[in-house]
């Protein structure tokens, strides 16, 4: 019998995810009956085969949404989850074959480019034509202009529009671009997508962009493909639709037709990712395929809230009654706030009211200010505190910055890259050693040894003020040939120590004998330079903590990548430049700090460590996590507008129900009050107990907030903090009533 598809909807933490692991289960349980009474007519065993596609908004979600599909079934059948884009990509990938005939596409294998890489190559390849007058009227800088114009493409590509559109839409969206006597805009814009498009196809380099508009435009409708997509796959669970792009809805209408059976979740107040290629409005008419359910058992503060938000938005100057689980801190500048919220959890901590674990501190945006006084603060007082997705340019790193200047020196022509400070920073970075005994200590319960790292700290045996002495005195500035002299340079070398001359010694020993290497063709690419250098300097890296770690790995992946495109563009047309050139683009790209590391998470088996958790409102929103307690900082911010995650350029007009009318300011005002409904009630339906409001007069650049939450924070009860005999005496008179009754 045909199963119904399903449409759940539902708001924050109504148990959505919940319904979809279990009809997943029972889906699961008919499957493994039917085919047991196919064996049993039979006469033979026949195995389950037939696979499942399910699809999670992100890979935080994705890899917990796995894990809860294979415990729901004991790890008994095959899971296969996938954010939409990672499907996409693994499926122009696995399908290229079909999509170079079709085009008529030189026959070699796909290189999928980064965005930074991607932005390095339109840059150079459109350098001729960002000088038009028609451009530079934009009043935006080179950088930001090549990332709109790219950003286009693949908001085209995710809505399934063809990049030959993207000039009708520009002009009817905004008219103003067109309006400049130095030329039409829109069509300039539209001819660079068209050449970098035709550039990056006939190189097989596939940008975001470019493998959206191959999988919609020519994959998916291609009869071979479609054939081979019922076969795989007889059923698709997707949870979060409306984090989804458009095409996705395209992709599951094409299952359901061909007999898939679908259980979809939406929550009207999600849309995290709106703004950004996602289109919730448009995947919401999945929901006339499916049998609708709307689960109405949502917990939080939001279901208290409701009321006041709706009024809120009706009518912004409207002064809400808030319950008292309400509150706010509020402070002149922001200084003070930092500070005034950290002592507040601290307070609240000691006195065993909440738990760290059950605490969260939300901003708009989270400035290297705040989060360092945040996480300084919090951590003296003995209390974890733990960025969400973190990511900090690799150049931000002394250890990337080190490496890079030893690129600088090994190869030749770069000695405009290395000065004296960076030279003294290397000696200091790469002499780094571990100090402190690692003790083996045996566990007691099954006897198994381990490793105790805690008192062990990295120490350089070349000290910063050494490190200045070398490099005034023995490093010789040469633009071609950079070098490291003798230490007997330095009339005074003796004074260095032999610990600081031994390490010098070493680098500079190693550095020499790198570059007879590279003469000798011994060393082909530079990725092989910073491999030897990592095992020379780094070793085994179990040293090192785990941030840095990470860097290094987001370093070497990198550099193998922007190599490999290096290789495929010197296959494809004639460049002249050497290496050291390449090196020398590695090496400012680098530089620019558009390349961070991301960490890949660490799976964390039993009792995870308790700690703050410290995010922006889209990490948050996008983690769909709750907690006890939450502290919105910068209440009154006007980033709350925007839910503290800038939308891409002319985002509105790639949607699916875009009237086709121009782009208005009061549109945008609508469109930030409708995102700010749906951040509040989100947020509020993941927060249990309590909310603090944090406000300070002033910003981190001196000017007054008065952003659409200070209503909120005028309306709602300031918190004062309790002394310390006050808070003692009022636990203990509730320890004293609890005993009594």
């Amino acid at each position: 019998m045909l199963l119904s598809s399903i449409w759940i909807i539902g708001l924050t933490r109504s148990g959505k995810t919940t319904r979809l692991i279990g009809e997943f289960r029972q889906w699961v349980r008919e499957k493994r009956r039917a085919s047991k009474q196919v064996a049993r007519n039979s006469d033979s065993a026949q195995p389950l085969t037939s696979a499942i596609l399910v699809f999670a908004a992100n890979n935080d979600n994705r890899r917990n949404l796995a894990d809860r599909l294979s415990i729901s079934v004991r790890g008994s059948y095959p899971v296969l989850c996938k954010t939409p884009l990672g499907f996409i990509c693994d499926e122009v990938t696995l399908f290229w074959p079909l999509l170079f005939e079709r085009l008529h596409l030189k026959a070699q294998f796909p290189l999928r480019l980064r965005p930074e890489t991607e932005q390095e190559l339109a840059t150079r390849l459109w350098r001729p034509k960002l000088d038009q007058e028609s451009l530079t009227r934009l009043g935006i800088g080179e950088y930001q202009l090549v990332r709109r114009t790219l950003d286009l493409l693949q908001l085209a590509g995710a809505s399934g529009i063809p990049v030959e559109d993207i000039p009708a839409i520009l002009a009817a969206g905004f008219p103003s671009l067109n309006e400049s006597v130095s030329g039409n805009v829109s069509y300039c814009l539209g001819e660079l997508l068209m050449e970098w498009r035709q550039w990056c196809l006939e190189r097989g380099l596939l940008s975001y962009g470019i493998i959206y508009e191959l999988y919609w435009r020519y994959l998916l409708p291609d009869p071979i493909y479609q054939e081979h997509l019922s076969r795989r796959y007889q059923a698709i669970f997707a949870d979060d639709t409306d984090d989804y792009p458009a095409i996705i809805r395209d992709l599951c209408e094409l299952l359901l037709d061909r007999g898939a059976f679908g259980v979809f979740t939406y929550n009207r107040d999600g849309r995290v990712r709106m703004g950004l290629n996602a289109d919730p409005d448009y995947l919401a008419g999945l929901a006339s395929r499916c049998r609708v359910e709307e689960l109405s058992n949502a917990s939080g503060l939001g279901t208290d809230l409701g009321d006041a938000i709706a009024q809120f938005l009706d009518d912004p100057t409207f002064i809400p009654s808030l319950p008292p689980s309400v509150l706010s801190i509020q402070t002149i500048s922001r200084a003070q706030l930092l500070r005034k919220t950290a002592e507040t959890i601290i307070e609240a901590v000691e006195a065993g009211e909440v738990r760290p674990e059950e605490i969260a501190i939300i901003a708009p945006g989270l400035d290297e200010i705040a989060r360092y006084t945040l996480i300084e603060i919090l951590s003296s007082a003995g209390i974890p505190i733990e960025p969400l997705n973190e990511q900090r340019p690799l150049i931000s790193s002394p250890l990337i910055r080190a490496l890079l200047t030893l690129l600088a020196l090994v190869y030749p022509g770069l000695g405009r890259l290395v000065g004296r400070d960076l030279v003294a920073e290397m000696l200091v970075a790469l002499s780094q050693k571990p100090t402190g005994e690692a003790r083996e200590i045996e566990n007691g319960e099954d006897g198994e040894i381990w490793t105790n790292n805690r008192q062990r700290r990295l120490v350089p045996a070349i000290d910063p003020v050494r490190a200045g002495l070398i490099a005034d005195y023995c490093y010789q500035i040469d633009p071609e040939q950079p070098r490291l002299l003798p230490v007997e340079t330095f009339a005074r070398w003796d004074r260095l120590g032999y610990r600081a001359t031994k390490a010098y010694q070493e680098i500079a020993a190693w550095i020499e004998k790198t570059k007879s290497l590279l003469q000798q063709q011994h060393l082909a690419y530079p990725v092989m330079v910073l491999d030897r250098a990592l095992k020379h300097f780094v070793g085994n890296g179990a040293h090192l903590p785990y941030d840095c770690l990470s860097a290094l790995r987001e370093l070497i992946e990198t550099a193998q990548h922007f190599w490999e495109v290096d290789r495929r563009l010197r296959l494809n047309e004639p460049i002249s430049s050497s290496v050291a050139t390449t090196v020398a683009q590695f090496i400012q790209l680098l530089r620019r700090g558009t390349i961070s590391a991301n960490p890949r998470p660490v799976s964390s088996f039993g009792k995870k460590r308790g700690a703050v958790t410290l995010a922006t409102i889209f990490q948050y929103r996008s983690l769909r996590s709750f907690h006890r307690w939450q502290f919105w900082l910068d209440a009154s911010s006007h980033l709350w507008d925007k839910g503290g995650a800038a939308t891409l350029y002319g985002a509105p007009l790639f949607l699916r129900e875009w009237s086709g009318r121009a782009w208005m300011p009061e549109d945008e005002l609508e469109s930030d009050r409708e995102r700010l409904g749906g951040i509040l009630r989100d947020l509020l339906g993941r927060v249990d107990e309590r909310v603090y409001l944090c406000h300070s007069d002033l910003g981190v650049n001196g000017t007054e907030q008065m952003g659409p939450l200070s209503v909120w924070v005028r309306a709602s009860r300031e918190y004062v903090a309790e002394s310390k005999a006050i808070r003692e005496d009022r636990l203990q008179r509730e320890v004293y009533r609890n005993l009594s009754q």
